[in-house]
């Protein structure tokens, strides 16, 4: 937990009310997002029990299963659940937009728009990921044939699932986490798991989270005293009012989830929000696409070199998240500035127009001095930018403090961002008493490791078995 956001779970425990760690919205909210309550049988992994689902908050769909362990009910259930995320993904597959690439030398073509799934919590994502694996792989002839929508179905879940586990992707979203995101509640990281308290914490304070502490969960688990009490005996005799007791159930979570996102939506969106969603349409598309030519389902493991691939995948949008969460959110960027990786100040001197000729050939080297009253901890030939101009690059010359008053001044030699020409365009260096945030952090894209062909790894991570030599008789 960072510093800032400790001090706002003390405040939200000492006021009552939860406190926001964030001035903007750092995800996409889709206008026509597919919302899926799931829950699951307990005591058997991924037994699907039932699922409110649907696109209108007026016009939930329940899918129940009768008999959790009948098999063809489950497929039943698999099915019905395949029609609709399927009609739904592929409202999205008809309007294409041309985009650029290699510097405009050529285009290539996506889709104006992709889905976004919404489920209560991160067990709900776990769960599809689970029934995504566990149908992906049936076959729609043979022994125990299953409808079409069946292992389309799969591919799809574990496509949404796969987009979850990527920084700042949209595609897949859960409530709890976001809000958490951008509120702090005065309890336990535990106790915000539980959505209807969590949400209470942000709408109404703490009072109102303690009176629904007891209410109905959110799912995928199901509460054990529901489940020997109400579930178990209904099931028992295949009573004909299981789906209305479910319904009751699963209903306020329905409410609750159309809330969370009416809530967020007040929020303005981040300016880099939009950058990461074009890339979930991206991998919408190309996904598509993939399907649409016949494409094999995903397999169930990576390998050694598509798992290390997808590792260093990650690991760059998480950073390439960090990064733009903080130039998005002041708040988010104060962390950085009490860790020292930034600070702020004011522009005392400007040379807009200096021009270093040491080289073979002149270019455009303006110099500022940044006055600031933090702690200044980089040291010259540090590469520092500003959330204002992240194109800029500003190296440190020199650090010094002023005598007297406890401040520093920093002396920084701007390149790139200005033009190609040797007189900077208009705006583009800083100007004499202009505010200004700088920062080691940088969203420039770094290449990954070069990584092997799969048959050049050796025979422990998936290459080709050593040579083996006949035994000497």
């Amino acid at each position: 937990m960072s510093t800032l956001t400790a001090l706002a779970r003390a405040q939200a425990a000492a006021t009552g009310r939860a406190q926001p760690i964030a001035t903007v919205r750092h995800l996409h909210v889709h206008d026509y997002p597919l919302v899926l309550v799931p829950l699951a049988m307990a005591g058997e992994a991924n037994a699907p029990l039932a699922a409110l689902v649907g696109t209108d908050p007026d016009k939930p769909e329940l899918l129940v299963v009768t008999q959790p362990r009948d098999r063809d009910e489950r497929f039943r259930f698999a099915d019905r659940l395949g029609q609709i995320l399927i009609a739904y993904v592929d409202t999205f597959a008809d309007a294409t937009e041309d985009v650029p690439i290699d510097r405009g030398k050529d285009v290539r073509t996506r889709y104006v728009d992709a889905p976004q799934l919404w489920v209560p919590n991160p067990g709900g994502v776990d769960f599809l990921r689970l029934f995504g694996r566990s149908t992906r792989f049936r076959t729609v002839d043979g022994e125990h044939p299953v409808p079409v929508s069946v292992p389309l179905l799969g591919r799809w879940l574990t496509f949404f699932a796969n987009s979850a586990e990527v920084p700042g992707s949209a595609l897949l979203l859960n409530a709890v986490q976001a809000l958490g995101l951008h509120w702090a509640t005065g309890q336990s990281g535990a106790e915000d798991a539980q959505l209807g308290v969590l949400l209470a914490w942000i709408e109404d304070g703490a009072a109102a989270a303690r009176a629904v502490e007891n209410g109905p969960v959110a799912g995928p688990a199901t509460d054990p005293d529901f489940d020997n009490k109400v579930l178990a005996p209904l099931i028992e005799r295949s009573a004909p009012e299981l789906p209305d007791v479910l319904r009751e159930v699963m209903l306020p979570t329905w409410e609750k989830m159309w809330r969370v996102l009416d809530l967020l939506r007040r929020l303005p969106a981040g300016s880099r929000v939009g950058s990461r969603w074009d890339s979930d349409r991206d991998a919408y598309t190309a996904f598509t696409q993939y399907v649409a030519e016949g494409g094999a389902p995903q397999p169930r493991r990576d390998g050694a070199v598509a798992a290390a691939a997808r590792l260093q995948r990650l690991e760059s949008a998480a950073s390439r998240y960090a990064v733009q969460r903080a130039f998005d959110d002041p708040l988010v960027l104060a962390e950085y500035r009490l860790a020292g990786a930034a600070f702020a100040g004011t522009v005392t001197l400007a040379a807009p127009d200096r021009v270093d000729d040491s080289g073979k050939r002149p270019v455009l080297r303006p110099r500022i001095m940044v006055r600031t009253a933090e702690a200044v901890r980089v040291e010259p030939g540090t590469s520092l930018t500003s959330p204002s101009r992240p194109s800029q690059k500003a190296r440190v010359i020199s650090v010094a403090p002023v005598p007297a008053t406890g401040e520093t001044d920093v002396l920084l030699e701007l390149s790139g961002g200005m033009g190609r020409k040797l007189v900077a365009e208009p705006g583009s260096v800083p100007e004499v008493g202009e505010r200004l945030i700088l920062t080691t952090l940088t969203e420039e894209f770094r290449r990954g490791g070069a990584l092997p062909d799969p048959t050049e790894t050796p025979w422990t991570h998936g290459g080709p078995p050593p040579l083996t030599l006949d035994p000497v008789t």
